[in-house]
């Protein structure tokens, strides 16, 4: 007997593994065709698509990290506009090299993110998500107040690029920065504090019953995901080499959440297949740039209703169609032969 279930044992850890390696042979190949895409010959056009692609990877990704704690958030796009504010102002202003500002940008918006999650991390449901929405409009007002180091609504121009050649070694370094930040949220998500997160989300009751900080663990949460969008923030103004506060206004925190929700919030896959499904699609079709909101919150709504998981749940979920199909003509046909 108990051979029996060490063998069940051995068959579930070899299923487990084998799916683990088709699942990371499918991220590799995925990578190294992004990384071949330059050399044969990539239009401009499309290698700036690409890489506003890959900063929202990392912004739509860090949203859902914090989503994992049960937080839902409106006002996201606050961090990365202290991240990008903080690199540019320092680069432009005090000369120092975009390298380290970049750094000192993610760090800031961690910062701001534990001193504004000590106010609002008690705080559940919808409260959370208004009160994070006027956290976000709060910076961008702090920013329109200091308009004459920020530009206000005029914005920020002349400021350092992180390279002088071109489209293509942002397309790299925003490609690997990206790799980067979600392989190391995946990390977390499946560690002990990504699983301790879950547990709050869950039933925050009951977590702290067993002896969780709930409330810190929640601040921590959302210092991270500050952390990875204010890094993401504090890279792209030395790209696009302006900033103004539309850049990092509401209509960023809800492209995030948006991605987010059509992708699917339950997988770390979810913000990747949303981004670059509502993003290379559009640029495919520039005619209906205009449209894009409209467009997209039309999938939304569309997503929602026929499958709240996101587009990662529809394979599952047309597997499963097709077993039922299967299974109906099975008995349909057991039903006929049995027939006199």
């Amino acid at each position: 007997m108990s051979y029996y279930k060490g063998g069940s044992t051995t068959k579930t850890q070899f299923r487990l593994h084998k799916k683990g390696i088709t699942k990371l042979s499918i991220y590799t190949a995925i990578v190294v065709l992004l990384l071949l895409l330059p050399t044969i010959g990539l239009p401009i056009f499309w290698m700036h698509i690409f890489i506003g692609v890959f900063i929202y990877f990392i912004l739509t990704g860090s949203l859902r990290l914090v989503g994992i704690s049960g937080q839902g958030s409106l006002g996201h796009a606050g961090f990365m506009c202290i991240g990008a504010y903080t690199s540019a102002l320092l680069a432009k202003d005090f000369h120092w090299t975009p390298w380290l500002t970049i750094i000192l940008a993610a760090l800031v918006a961690l910062g701001m993110a534990l001193l504004v999650g000590r106010l609002i991390c008690r705080l559940r449901g919808i409260y959370f998500v208004m009160m994070s929405l006027f956290i976000g409009m709060a910076i961008l007002s702090i920013v329109q107040i200091f308009q004459r180091w920020t530009g206000g609504q005029s914005g920020l121009g002349q400021i350092p690029p992180l390279f002088h050649a071109g489209k293509e070694p942002y397309y790299y370094f925003f490609l690997i920065l990206a790799v980067v930040c979600l392989a190391i949220m995946y990390r977390i998500e499946f560690s002990r504090i990504g699983i301790t997160w879950k547990a709050i989300a869950q039933s925050y009751s009951v977590a702290s019953s067993i002896g969780i900080n709930e409330y810190g663990q929640r601040v921590f949460c959302l210092a991270i995901g500050a952390f990875f969008a204010g890094l993401a923030g504090g890279a792209f103004p030395h790209y696009y080499l302006s900033l103004s506060m539309d850049s990092a206004g509401f209509s960023v925190s809800m492209n995030m959440f948006i991605y987010m929700m059509v992708g699917g919030i339950n997988s770390i896959n979810g913000p990747i297949v949303g981004v670059a499904i509502l993003t290379i699609i559009p640029a495919y079709f520039r005619e209906l740039k205009d449209n894009v909101p409209f467009i997209n919150a039309g999938i939304l709504l569309v997503m929602l209703f026929l499958a709240p998981q996101g587009l990662v749940s529809l394979p599952g979920k047309i597997k499963s169609w097709i077993d039922k199909l299967s299974k109906a003509r099975v008995a349909e046909k057991e039903v006929v032969d049995r027939a006199p």
